[in-house]
C-alpha cells in the first residue's frame, strides 16, 4: 500500500521540529574533527597549573560569596577570581575558539547557535523562578546573591559578571577540559564546576551550575574550542543578572 503525500499541514508542521532536532544535533552531538594533542611533559605540566587554578579558584569563590552585600571587598575578591581561571587558563597551554557546521555542513565560528541556546537556558530558569519564589529556604539564598547587585554598582557586578563568565569558561571548558584528556572530560568538568559553585553553599546555585556546565561541556566537545562555551555562558548569565529580579517581582 503507497504511503499517504504529506499534507501542507503536516509539512508545516514537521518544519519547526525538524529545524530543532537539527539545531541541538550541530550545537551539541554533531562533533567537528580536529588535533589537539600534545606531547606527554606539555600535557603532564597543563594537568598541574589546572589542578592549582581549582583549588584557588575555589578558596577565592568561597571567600567572594561570604561578603556581605554592599562590601566593596567583593569587587576585588570576584576579579582576583577572574585573574586567577584566566591566568590559569593562558598558562596551562593552547587555548582554541573552535568550529561548528552550519546548515548546509560548512565549518564557522559557532556564534548565533550559542546566543540562542544561552537565551533559551535563560528562559528556563526564568520560568524555574516561579517555583522557586514560592519556597523560602530556595528564594532567600538567592535574594541574598541579587543583593550584591541591588545593594552595589549594577554596571560594576555587569562588568565582574561577563568577566568572570569569560574566564571560568577558558579555566574549566578550555584549560581543565584539555587536562582531563579523553576519559569523560564532560563529566569531570561537570562535576568539578559544581563542586566549587558548591562552596556558596547555594543549593540552587550548584544546580545551575551543574546544568550550565552540562551543556558548555557538550559545546566544547562539539566544536573543539571555548568559543560557544563562552557565548552561552554570558548570555545566560548576564540575562539571569537583569532578569532574575523582574522574575522574581513578577511570580511573587
Amino acid at each position: 500500500m503507497a504511503a499517504r503525500p504529506a499534507t501542507p499541514r503536516r509539512r508545516l508542521l514537521a518544519r519547526p521540529v525538524s529545524f530543532s532536532w537539527g539545531f541541538f544535533h550541530r550545537s551539541l552531538v554533531d562533533q567537528v574533527p580536529r588535533d589537539h594533542r600534545q606531547p606527554d611533559h606539555e600535557f603532564r605540566r597543563r594537568q598541574l597549573i589546572a589542578a592549582a587554578t581549582l583549588v584557588v579558584g575555589a578558596v577565592l569563590l568561597w571567600l567572594a560569596l561570604r561578603v556581605r552585600p554592599g562590601d566593596p571587598m567583593f569587587y576585588p575578591l570576584t576579579l582576583g577570581l577572574a585573574l586567577a581561571y584566566g591566568l590559569g587558563a593562558l598558562a596551562s597551554g593552547p587555548l582554541h575558539l573552535g568550529w561548528s557546521h552550519d546548515r548546509s555542513g560548512r565549518q564557522v565560528r559557532p556564534v548565533v547557535a550559542p546566543i540562542l541556546l544561552g537565551l533559551l537556558l535563560l528562559a528556563l530558569f526564568l520560568l524555574g523562578a516561579a517555583l522557586v519564589v514560592r519556597v523560602p529556604g530556595l528564594r532567600d539564598p538567592v535574594e541574598h546573591l541579587l543583593d550584591h547587585a541591588r545593594l552595589g554598582s549594577l554596571p560594576v557586578v555587569a562588568a565582574v559578571t561577563a568577566i568572570t563568565g569569560f574566564t571560568e569558561e577558558l579555566f574549566f571548558h578550555g584549560a581543565l577540559y584539555a587536562a582531563v584528556g579523553r576519559h569523560s572530560p564532560v563529566l569531570v568538568t561537570t562535576v568539578a564546576y559544581t563542586l566549587v559553585t558548591a562552596v556558596s553553599g547555594v543549593l540552587l546555585l550548584a544546580l545551575a551550575g551543574a546544568l550550565i556546565s552540562f551543556v558548555t561541556g557538550l559545546q566544547r566537545r562539539t566544536t573543539g574550542g571555548v568559543l560557544a562555551p563562552i557565548l552561552t555562558h554570558l548570555t545566560w548569565s548576564m540575562g539571569m543578572l537583569f532578569l532574575l529580579p523582574v522574575a522574581f517581582s513578577l511570580w511573587s
